[in-house]
């Protein structure tokens, strides 16, 4: 089959799905420009500051929510169980699903003063509900800071030319910043002088590779990007992160952009079988594992956080609510159809050239150079094959540092809402001791054996997910409309993520892996239990 014909399918599902369910979506939720956000109620000039206009916070939200989810979950699902029922998970899970629960998520954190999920459950489904809620986002966000800045540090020594490109990007962003809140410069033109620092960047990089080795060299890089991320987490947010990820999003969508024009101008058909087997050994079935594998490409838990963190404090207007969350989430969905298509119609899926064979890089484990390979060979038209790889790096760089920051803050919030707020430990109001605390945990895992813990994230991550849509739906449910938009995704994740944690639990016990066995059981515990609370309130009520 020729790759246009899904690219075709997939967009034309995709607009449809925004103009008509979007549409509905703010229909149920009683969408209205009228009504006053967090941003102008509870400015403070450091995390409540509405953004200058919806473009920019789009920028920072899409950028923060993208990580590496969306690239990394095609290129791994499709070579275990085909391109077909991951591209039909991709399209529907984002309308269905993750636009669903993002949107939710945005919406209901707008109508409680900006607090996070974690926080509103408390209001809807109860207190016990909401700690252990909070404490489970505590801890998965501090893997999420760790594993992120392990990763990233990582990939600066192995690719040592994104290195002046990925901090530059820093400084022009600060700048920019400045430029745009404090001295009221008009954003159109400050945005056009920022990317063309950005492309000299690039070319600097490219010239002047910074190399410190390795070994130390990653243990000084994570130093750096965890210190740079305390930085980020308390500075005015509408100083670094926003437009720093503002600016990032251009990059991605630079990458995006390029990626479709090689698809249409190579027309490379798929070489991937579209069903493989339902089974994939010891990776598990198609269902639940894929669901969970995928995860940004469809839904994820993490963009909850997101919705309801730094977003939900910076939006000026609920009407921009659908074209941020739910507009966000479906150009994630078309990302992760590129980078399905990058891999399964780049590359070959037989071994006659090695070098651009799927198989064959998977073996090695490297997927971004899986990603990257294929990447280069679909816009192989438009630019030298050398080229399109650096870009594929940086872009998925630019994900996942822009995850790193987003995550650090978020969870900065959580950490005093729980311990501040709830259990009156007034330090954690302090919003340089709580990041301090966040950054602490952070380096321990990073600097340790994170890989220990990191194989049920993604399960976890997707019982977040459910338990997002869970609340957004007795929220509607309360309401008497349209609740069955959020609990029927909330039953099919709990489903998924339950099925995903009882598998991988007995694939621990055979391995004598007690201690993922045990996390295993615990947060199918913490599943049941969430789902008994808002039962017994809701026959309350």
């Amino acid at each position: 089959m020729n790759s246009l014909v899904l690219v075709g399918i997939s967009l034309f599902l995709f607009a449809g799905g925004y103009h008509f369910y979007g549409r509905y979506l703010e229909k149920i939720w009683d969408v209205s420009k009228e009504r006053k956000t967090p941003a102008f109620e509870k400015e403070d000039g450091v995390d409540y500051i509405p953004a200058k206009n919806w473009i920019i916070l789009f920028g920072h939200h899409f950028s923060s929510i993208a990580g590496a989810g969306p690239i990394l979950g095609p290129v791994i699902t499709c070579i275990l169980w085909g391109w077909l029922p991951a591209a039909l998970w991709i399209i529907f899970g984002s309308i269905f699903f993750g636009g669903v629960h993002d949107f939710s998520s945005l919406i209901l954190s707008l109508r409680y003063g900006g607090n996070s999920v974690g926080e509103v459950a408390e209001t809807i489904i109860g207190k016990r509900s909401r700690i252990l809620f909070s404490l489970f986002l505590i801890l998965s966000l501090i893997l999420v800071v760790a594993v992120f800045a392990a990763v990233t540090a990582n990939t600066l020594v192995a690719e040592p030319q994104i290195i002046i490109p990925t901090f530059g990007l820093i400084f022009v962003a600060f700048i920019f910043g400045f430029l745009v809140y404090r001295l009221k410069f008009n954003y159109i033109f400050a945005t056009a002088g920022a990317l063309i620092l950005i492309f000299f960047l690039f070319i600097l990089g490219n010239r002047f590779p910074i190399s410190f080795g390795e070994g130390d060299a990653v243990k000084l890089w994570i130093l750096i990007l965890l210190l740079y991320s305390f930085v980020a987490s308390v500075v005015p947010v509408n100083l670094l992160l926003q437009p720093r990820d503002y600016l990032s999003a251009f990059i991605l969508f630079i990458g995006l952009i390029f990626g479709y024009l090689g698809l249409f101008t190579s027309r490379p058909a798929v070489n991937a079988p579209s069903l493989i087997s339902f089974s994939a050994g010891k990776n598990g079935t198609l269902w639940p594992m894929m669901f969970v594998m995928i995860a940004c490409g469809a839904i994820s838990g993490f963009h909850s956080l997101v919705s309801s963190g730094t977003t939900s404090k910076q939006i000026a207007s609920e009407k921009d609510a659908k074209k941020i969350a739910y507009g966000g989430m479906l150009t994630e969905g078309v990302l992760a159809i590129l980078a399905l298509l990058c891999v399964g119609a780049g590359l070959r899926w037989n071994n006659s050239i090695p070098s651009i064979s799927y198989p064959l890089l998977m073996e090695k484990g490297n997927w971004i150079g899986t990603f990257a390979t294929g990447y280069s060979q679909v816009t192989s038209k438009l630019m030298k094959p050398e080229v399109g790889k650096m870009i594929a790096i940086v872009m998925i760089n630019a994900f996942v540092l822009t995850t790193l920051d987003t995550a650090t803050r978020i969870t900065r919030y959580i950490s005093s809402e729980l311990f501040g707020d709830a259990f009156k430990i007034k330090i954690f109001k302090n919003r340089y001791f709580s990041t301090f605390f966040v950054i602490v945990m952070a380096a321990y895992l990073a600097f340790g054996n994170w890989q220990k813990i990191w194989p049920v994230f993604g399960a976890s991550n997707q019982l977040v997910a459910a338990i997002a849509l869970f609340v957004a739906g007795f929220f509607l449910l309360n309401k008497g409309r349209g609740a069955f938009t959020a609990l029927l995704p909330s039953l099919f994740m709990f489903l998924t993520s339950t099925a995903a944690l009882f598998y991988q639990s007995l694939t621990f016990f055979k391995e004598k892996n007690y201690l993922l066995f045990i996390v295993s059981i615990l947060l199918i515990i913490l599943a049941i239990f969430f789902i008994f609370e808002g039962v017994k309130r809701f026959r309350k009520k």
